[in-house]
């Protein structure tokens, strides 16, 4: 057995455990988050954050889910991840430079916030991915357990399904719905499921159901994801505060084509686990 240090971190209650794997080896990562994620018999998490050195940027980050997918990125954890940086002192740069699956993102202290660079948002189908005909996927219907649901579909680097409703979604069956579109045949590498209200030009209130997560309090390439889905629509202006069940988001889409958004992250404890060698 071996010790390995974790730092247990959220973005709006979207939880995490960072393991800082600069110094120390973590062997079979998608195993560890599948024990450690869990809630009742781990630490508890949404996601394992693992932080390498890179050849190409600052530093290198990894995400697993909780049933131990792999994802390309997530917009709670890199600001956490940044706010781990600055905090231990690993770099005094303003303005980080994180490798991800999804390409290289930029986070920036915004005071006690962190803004993120999120880059372009994709809207080609075979980029999403999603198989549906045509130069965009907007307006899809998709039968599921009798409910016809219109979705929007857009990658911020990993893939988003986002669905306006007509009213606050504080009472939509997201537990039944969420994980029929995760798993729909039109996503070959299933989709996180974005539920929305447009409260007014200025303001958006959504639930999220994460690829591999289930229900979380907070998404930030959902959140972006969505904003950017309205503003599309003509439902928002470009600059939105999205209201998440963890906490608020404010997203901008710029003139560059880049979407920002800014948001708090927390950390909430440090620790040991002992885990098993491989090989021992």
């Amino acid at each position: 057995m071996k010790k390995i240090s974790f730092v247990k971190m959220h973005g709006l209650g979207n939880d995490f455990i960072l393991i800082d794997c600069l110094n120390q080896d973590l062997e079979e990562p998608e195993k560890f988050a599948i024990k450690y994620c869990n809630r009742r018999f781990g630490i508890g998490a949404d996601q394992l954050l693992l932080v390498y050195p890179s050849e190409i940027a600052d530093f290198k980050m990894r995400i697993f889910n909780a049933d131990g997918s792999e994802v390309e990125m997530c917009g709670n954890g890199i600001r956490c991840l940044a706010k781990y940086i600055w905090e231990k002192g690993l770099s005094d740069k303003e303005v980080l430079e994180i490798e991800t699956l999804a390409g290289i993102i930029k986070p920036k202290k915004a005071g006690q916030l962190v803004q993120v660079d999120m880059g372009v948002p994709e809207f080609k189908p075979e980029k999403i991915p999603v198989d549906v005909e045509g130069e965009t996927a907007f307006d899809v219907v998709l039968e599921v357990s009798g409910w016809l649901a219109r979705i929007n579909c857009v990658s911020m680097g990993n893939p988003h399904a986002v669905i306006f409703l007509e009213e606050n979604p504080k009472n939509f069956a997201v537990a039944k719905y969420g994980p029929l579109i995760e798993n729909h045949p039109v996503f070959p590498k299933r989709t996180n499921v974005e539920f929305a209200f447009v409260e007014n030009p200025q303001e958006i209130t959504m639930r999220v159901w994460e690829r591999g997560a289930g229900e979380t309090l907070a998404c930030g390439t959902g959140a972006c994801a969505t904003a950017v889905s309205a503003m599309i629509k003509g439902l928002t202006e470009k600059k939105v505060t999205v209201h998440l069940l963890g906490g608020d988001l404010l997203i901008e889409w710029n003139e560059d084509g880049h979407v920002y958004m800014t948001g708090s992250a927390e950390e909430v404890f440090e620790g040991t686990v002992k885990v098993p060698q491989t090989g021992k």
